[in-house]
């Protein structure tokens, strides 16, 4: 463990990776724009790119408290998901609900193939698709339940048992699995600085550029930061994760905290010891188990812890206790592989509702909020983005009208019960969990 290299916060492993960027502009000076967007990861470098195509005279400012793309954006583990396992589809109207939501994960999906193929993105695509996982036989009821479920979708899926999954991805762990083709892996860092970069000049974007308080005057809306203020005909919130923090559907999502760590790349010899796999990506089938990838330069990231959020990412001492667990989450995968292989370690935070659906709203007439994607960001959160943005300049499509049709996030608790409740379940989860991380 002495060896493990640990940089967390000013950036994380896919970031560390890249480039770093230069003409980072501060808000220094009072301003007066069109709209004005909070946020600047995946829905709100969205919602600047689609705002200056539909309204080419108008101001578009769009601000970050941190650095644009390099919060949640840039901190989750990649995967560009077409379904999920856990979100309950047990009645007909699970089912209905169910069936609401992939077709928004496909309605994602196919916004960021467009903008990447547009733009000529490198972002290490593949559609390779993905794995639930688990390594617990007793498991294989909710994987067939969920095969069946996915197949009545006409999604196309296979159940593997530890064989198959051993020979695709290199580890005896796993018992029992489906795997769904319709996911992409990708790099995040690389999508999420693309999106920096391809902003046009008609959009000002201001970083480390907190917003204290803001508050509707009349038909405007003013923005108070540290120095200066803004003031805006039209509010758009992409902050996700922070959208409690800033009073915008309070009582309808929460901030959890997430840590994950990147090994170095595994050397020839390392990768023959586990068959020399192609990339792959598992996700868990029981809630808190391990999300776990096979990158495209022979790295392992996983992710197998998740908290009550503090809205500041964690220190070092408790990141170093978090390093541990992943490090034995990868031992217990690939034991012949050495102890020291994590480079990079980081947190991350993620906006959840408590029956797992997102914010998509018109506010006021001049207020909008889009968010809370509960772990599935990359596609929704730049769908909505695009969709929000259209709403706001009073347009309707036939994307905003699906979107509408989902379950809205439910009523939430006040403090402190709301955290009781999440500590409660989150410590049954990992208890469930404890053999999957």
């Amino acid at each position: 463990m002495s060896k493990i290299k640990i940089i967390n916060d000013n950036g994380c492993g896919w970031l560390n990776h890249l480039q770093k960027r230069t003409n980072i502009k501060t808000l220094n000076n009072d301003l007066k724009s069109d709209y004005l967007i909070i946020g600047a990861g995946y829905t709100g470098l969205s919602v600047a790119r689609k705002l200056s195509e539909i309204e080419k005279n108008k101001k578009i400012v769009i601000i970050d408290a941190e650095l644009a793309g390099e919060g949640g954006s840039s901190r989750n583990s990649g995967y560009l998901v077409d379904t999920t396992l856990n979100d309950g589809f047990t009645s007909n109207k699970d089912l209905k609900e169910y069936k609401k939501k992939v077709k928004i994960y496909d309605m994602g999906i196919k916004a960021v193939r467009k903008y990447v193929k547009e733009y000529q993105v490198d972002c290490d695509w593949n559609d390779s698709g993905k794995y639930f996982a688990s390594s617990k036989f007793e498991d294989e009821n909710k994987a067939k339940q969920f095969s069946n479920l996915l197949t009545s979708l006409n999604f196309k899926n296979e159940i593997l048992y530890k064989e198959e999954l051993k020979k695709r991805l290199g580890t005896s762990f796993y018992n029992i699995g489906v795997y769904t083709n319709g996911g992409v892996l990708l790099n995040p860092g690389k999508l999420a600085r693309s999106m920096i970069y391809t902003l046009p000049e008609q959009v000002e974007l201001y970083e480390n550029t907190r917003l204290l308080n803001w508050k509707k005057i009349n038909d405007k809306i003013e923005c108070q930061f540290a120095k200066n203020k803004i003031i805006t005909n039209n509010i758009i919130f992409c902050a996700n994760g922070f959208l409690r923090s800033l009073n915008i559907k309070k009582n309808y999502n929460f901030p959890i905290t997430l840590t994950a760590s990147l090994t170095r790349p595994l050397s020839e010899n390392e990768l023959k010891s586990i068959g020399s796999p192609k990339e792959w990506g598992v996700l868990p089938i029981r809630p808190m188990g391990a999300t776990i990838r096979f990158t495209k330069d022979k790295r392992i990231l996983i992710r197998n812890t998740a908290e009550v959020s503090k809205l500041k990412l964690i220190n070092e001492h408790d990141l170093k206790q978090r390093v541990k667990i992943h490090s034995f989450g990868i031992k217990k995968r690939f034991p012949n592989l050495p102890d020291d292989l994590i480079e990079n370690s980081w947190s991350g935070i993620v906006c959840r509702s408590g029956n797992g659906s997102q914010i998509f709203e018109k506010i006021e007439n001049n207020i909008f909020a889009a968010g809370c994607y509960n772990g599935s960001g990359i596609g929704v959160g730049t769908l909505f983005g695009e969709q929000i943005a259209l709403m706001a300049s009073n347009q309707q499509t036939d994307e905003i009208s699906i979107i509408e049709e989902r379950k809205k996030p439910n009523w939430l608790p006040p403090q402190p019960f709301l955290n009781l409740g999440i500590y409660t379940r989150l410590a049954y989860e990992r208890f469930k969990a404890r053999s999957e991380t």
